[in-house]
């Protein structure tokens, strides 16, 4: 059985203007590869509803899994959760088991639970609540989409509570090797290696370091016999001094 697939939709203003700098995206990978699940795609959309409507619904329809962060805070630009019940054509409105999980965090903080908190209380119908350890406020899964806070600390902890009742596939393994010439002298062999092991993921990622030009040869699958043939035999073509 091919492993899932998983698209991720990060959402908000402040990524694509650079005053945030998103580390959702790299710890969501990682998390996937070890659950056995692909992340092949990712997209940054702006707080707008028709960006954020139409991402969802292409991106549910186009893989198993959509993971998605930001937006579901109190203040009016986190619109997140209205639109996941708009791309679904749910209702959405305040459900009382999350203003319960609200009333109780802002009781015990001596906190006001006022109107712009009670704001994270709004659920499309139908969604299942992702806990919150931190500020209690609760993500949801609706369908195929996980909703999921932007903060990471919180998002980590959301994709821990999401992945364990996740069914992956196989483990994603990976093997790598640095040669030590550009990506230009290397082509022709690599292009070959990829045409015999299709069933691999063979990437090419060029660097320079002190004045040497080089490439990261990243081999992953599924299949860790395939990945050490394939291993083996891109170090046999390369140049003895290569590596």
């Amino acid at each position: 059985m091919a492993n899932p697939t998983a698209a991720m939709l990060v959402i908000g203003d402040e990524i694509l203007s650079g005053r945030t700098r998103d580390s959702n995206m790299h710890h969501l990978a990682g998390a996937l590869t070890n659950q056995g699940i692909r992340l092949t795609e990712v997209r940054v959309v702006a707080d707008k509803p028709e960006a954020i409507i139409s991402a969802v619904r292409e991106l549910s329809e186009a893989y198993d899994h959509v993971f998605t962060s930001g937006g579901i805070g109190p203040t009016h630009d986190d619109i997140t959760a209205e639109c996941i019940a708009a791309a679904f054509d749910t209702p959405i409105g305040i459900r009382d088991d999350a203003r319960a999980l609200l009333q109780a965090h802002y009781d015990a903080t001596e906190q006001e639970l006022n109107e712009a908190r009670l704001r994270m209380a709004r659920i499309p119908d139908g969604a299942t609540l992702i806990d919150n350890p931190i500020s209690a406020a609760p993500g949801f899964i609706l369908g195929n989409v996980h909703v999921m806070a932007g903060v990471p600390v919180i998002f980590e902890s959301m994709v821990a509570t999401v992945l364990s009742k996740l069914t992956g596939g196989d483990p994603i393994l990976s093997q790598s090797l640095r040669i030590n010439h550009g990506e230009g002298e290397i082509a022709t062999s690599l292009a070959a290696l990829a045409e015999d092991f299709q069933d691999l993921s063979i990437g090419s990622y060029p660097f320079m370091k002190d004045g040497i030009y080089g490439t990261h040869i990243v081999i992953r699958g599924t299949d860790a016999a395939r990945i050490d043939a394939a291993m083996t035999r891109l170090a046999r073509s390369m140049p003895e001094d290569g590596m």
